[in-house]
């Protein structure tokens, strides 16, 4: 991206990661006059927030890795000058199903009409159907509710808990906040499916029971449901590439310097650092060692892969571990589906396969025992519908396919020789055609040697294509994004999130207070926590 000589021997601020949020902490940065570079081990930016060919021959350009945009704010957006389009799904999520012998389905629209509430009556039965939508409404209210109140702390220092939870009633959280999701599920919703249905969104990339007294399932469904208040996931145009592109722009467009091809062996602080503090950043650019200090240092890896840079020992023990399967596919036509519903609608949005109450429970407890599930829970996306721009020339017809399995954890494919990464493919696969009136692989479309278009990554090819370490997605559990009652709060990093136990080092990616998933939430604390240090003042 630019020579690969630093301009200076210090920098205001070293970034060490080139990620999404590495290049929304240098942007901000730089706009507000500091001076700042940005290390990146690979050859591009972006991190899992890219956009690339997938398959020999074939132009597509793939949302590889992320693939959808909720949390990040509109402020955001607006303040760096991106140049990002992000468009709204007409289909929250269409999950179908096979019951008393019909195949049917529950619809779900983005904006909920007569077609959601008919769905709901169709699947259950006219009074049934009713209650549960009814039940549905009032629970989508209630979460609603508490991501109006949290949302608009986000790009603020972190809110005391306490200030948090005097704003949402009392019930709300309790369900949401303080017992485990299951139980609020169990008693709020009685089918299965529909169950099920709302459970999910407490399982990506997250392996836990709905059940688990940990709560890591709760966290994980709240940052699913509170992106500017609304938790609506949506599409960006030109694919995950294009949010990249734009900070990278704005980064430096703003001045920051960007290498790549960096990969960064150490981060020393202390007497190694300048004089009264800060850090030196050491990397090998394909050539030569080079070194250069900082007077602070935001690293935008995981906190495990930080620590081994800040010359502690791995520890195994304490590595995260991911859990998701994600398959790529090109298709020459969309399958036709047994419910008869259009694929175009089925297809638009989330489309949910053996993600049922009581397939959810029975897929964890395969894993929890070492057995990958015997039914893989898991969720389609065709962003092709959305936007057609990622084609490329392709015949009339061509669409993405995207599937993100739950319940997969790491352990399941450790010292695998490619089998059982073959064997969860296949059940993926198979998950799907139950519900198709035609094989899924009759759909694929070739490349150009012939292959089936189909990419399969599981948390070891994650952590090897982007050194996450156990392909954890989000580079460790999530953490509730408010300081806990008794959370000293005496430092600007402290404040946002994002300290580390020294003060010339802060944590700037999905590994911070309020990280995870393509939000830019971990580079903006960092950045306004590091102007606060470096400025004397709060951050605005």
């Amino acid at each position: 991206m630019t020579d690969p000589s630093p301009t200076r021997s210090h920098y205001d601020v070293v970034v060490v990661g080139g990620g999404h949020n590495g290049l929304v902490a240098a942007a901000y940065l730089a706009r507000a006059g500091r001076s700042v570079l940005v290390v990146e081990r690979l050859d591009h930016t972006g991190g899992a927030a890219v956009s690339a060919p997938a398959f020999p021959g074939v132009p597509t350009r793939l949302s590889r890795y992320s693939y959808l945009v909720s949390l990040m704010p509109t402020r955001l957006i607006t303040e760096l000058g991106l140049d990002l389009s992000l468009v709204s799904r007409d289909t929250a999520s269409y999950s179908p199903e096979s019951r008393d012998g019909r195949d049917t389905g529950l619809l779900v629209e983005s904006v909920e009409g007569e077609a959601t509430r008919r769905s709901f009556t169709d699947l259950l039965g006219a009074e049934r159907g009713r209650a549960e939508h009814e039940a549905w409404q009032r629970f989508y209210a209630d979460v609603a509710g508490l991501a109006a109140v949290v949302a608009p702390t986000l790009m603020e220092p972190l809110p005391a808990e306490q200030a948090v939870r005097d704003q949402v009633d009392a019930a709300v959280w309790r369900d949401l906040v303080q017992r485990p999701l299951g139980e609020t599920i169990e008693a709020r919703f009685s089918d299965d499916l529909v169950r099920g249905v709302v459970g999910t969104d407490a399982l990506i990339g997250t392996f836990a029971s709905m059940h688990d007294p940990s709560l890591a399932q709760n966290r994980c469904f709240l940052y699913h449901l509170i992106g500017n208040g609304t938790g609506e996931w949506r599409v960006p145009v030109g694919g995950m590439g294009a949010v990249t592109d734009a900070l990278a722009r704005a980064a430096a467009q703003a001045g920051a310097e960007v290498l790549t091809g960096a990969g960064v062996s150490a981060i020393r602080t202390g007497p190694a650092g300048e004089a009264g503090g800060g850090a030196e950043v050491t990397w090998h650019d394909g050539t030569r060692e080079r070194t250069v200090g900082a007077t602070r240092v935001l690293a935008n890896v995981s906190p495990w892969v930080l620590s081994i840079l800040r010359g502690a020992p791995e520890e195994p023990g304490l590595k995260p571990e991911g859990s998701q399967l994600k398959i790529n596919l090109l298709l020459d036509r969309l399958p036709r589906l047994r419910s008869g519903v259009d694929p175009a609608v089925a297809f638009a949005g989330t489309l949910h396969l053996g993600e049922s109450w009581s397939a959810l429970q029975a897929a964890y407890d395969d894993a929890a025992a070492g057995r990958l599930p015997a039914r893989l829970p898991g969720e389609v996306y065709c962003h092709s519908l959305s936007d057609g721009s990622i084609l490329g020339d392709v015949p009339a017809g061509t669409h993405t396919l995207t599937y993100f399995g739950l319940h997969t954890p790491a352990r399941l494919f450790e010292g695998d020789d490619g089998s059982r990464k073959q064997l969860a493919v296949e059940r993926a696969i198979a998950s799907l055609d139950e519900h198709l009136a035609e094989p899924l692989m009759g759909c694929v479309a070739r490349d150009a040697h012939g292959d089936p278009c189909l990419e399969a990554k599981v948390p070891q090819d994650v952590e090897r294509d982007l050194a996450m370490p156990g392909g954890h997605i989000f580079h460790g559990d999530l953490d509730w994004p408010w300081a806990p009652g008794r959370a000293l709060l005496d430092t600007p990093a402290r404040r946002w999130g994002v300290q580390t136990d020294h003060e010339a080092v802060m944590v700037c990616g999905s590994g911070s207070r309020r990280g995870g998933a393509v939000s830019g939430l971990g580079g903006h604390s960092a950045a306004m926590a590091a102007l606060e240090e470096l400025d004397g003042a709060p951050a605005r």
